[in-house]
């Protein structure tokens, strides 16, 4: 199976990647992530999600042991957001609050 079988490239050289987008690592001060509590696809159960961030998936992973840690529930990183197990709106805001982030409670 040949992995990247380009047919025509007018400008550019092969090696160049145009599918694989570098990560943004911006600083909590100038992120706004969202806050919302959800049940839908969940199976009934009540899962917080947390949306908005714009860092690298090693930080991703880090906060969201620290939130699952500081909360006391289970959770897990999809892609660039959060999802912690439980109505954990308000508890994540003010740890968000606390490391700097802008964050705001969406969907009330």
């Amino acid at each position: 199976m040949i992995k990247n079988r380009v047919v025509y490239r007018e400008f550019g050289t092969p090696e160049e990647d145009d599918s694989e987008q570098k990560e943004i690592d911006l600083p909590p001060q100038q992120q706004n992530p969202r806050i919302q509590v959800t049940r839908r696809g969940k199976g009934g159960k009540t899962v917080t999600e947390i949306t908005g961030f714009q860092t690298t998936t090693e930080n991703l992973a880090k906060l969201t042991k620290q939130l699952k840690n500081q909360c006391g529930t289970g959770g897990t990183c999809k892609g660039q957001a959060i999802e912690i197990q439980g109505d954990c709106s308000q508890k994540i805001l003010q740890i968000l609050l606390g490391l700097g982030y802008k964050a705001k409670i969406s969907g009330k």
